[in-house]
């Protein structure tokens, strides 16, 4: 299991010193994620996926939920007054439920893109002054060994306190 760490680096040349040692700790560079102001992380940075930015994947839970529950509600009618035989408004309650929670999702999936994501609120005024935003999903196993690490290179330990997301279905 893994848990994303958030750091804040001064800079962009301190990102890419910081990206050249979790490299060499053998962080893979998949679980590494960079967020800075627009256009100024070089291309050869792994920056933050639209799923690290936006609340797309909490928004997606929302909508398949609330589509489901509405879908169902919807449909539910069809049993209030029967007008078909019962097989039919079986099966009738089943995909109107599915096909409520595919439009919610997608509705509130185009939706969320546009949202920023929640947990990298506080960052916000960091990351519009110059600093840049190292998110690194570790082993627990390694949080406190790459934490040490990224605190001998950068000793600012007020900025550098990691904040530990919940989530745990970072793979």
């Amino acid at each position: 299991m893994r848990r994303r760490c958030y750091f804040m680096l001064p800079d962009i040349a301190s990102a890419r010193a910081m990206l050249d040692q979790l490299l060499l700790a053998r962080v893979e560079e998949r679980y590494i994620h960079f967020l800075a102001s627009p256009d100024t992380l070089p291309a050869d940075m792994p920056e933050a996926t639209l799923f690290q930015r936006t609340d797309l994947v909490h928004g997606t839970e929302v909508g398949i939920f609330i589509g489901a529950f509405s879908g169902l509600m919807a449909s539910g009618l069809m049993l209030i007054l029967p007008l078909v035989r019962l097989e039919t408004q079986i099966v009738s309650f089943i995909l109107c439920g599915i096909m409520g929670a595919v439009l919610g999702a997608w509705l509130a999936a185009r939706a969320s893109t546009a949202i920023p994501n929640s947990a990298l609120e506080q960052y916000s005024n960091g990351i519009l002054q110059g600093q840049v935003l190292l998110m690194v999903d570790l082993p627990v196993g390694r949080m406190g060994e790459i934490k040490e690490m990224i605190n001998k290179s950068y000793p600012m330990k007020a900025n550098l306190e990691p904040e530990i997301s919940t989530n745990p279905s970072i793979a």
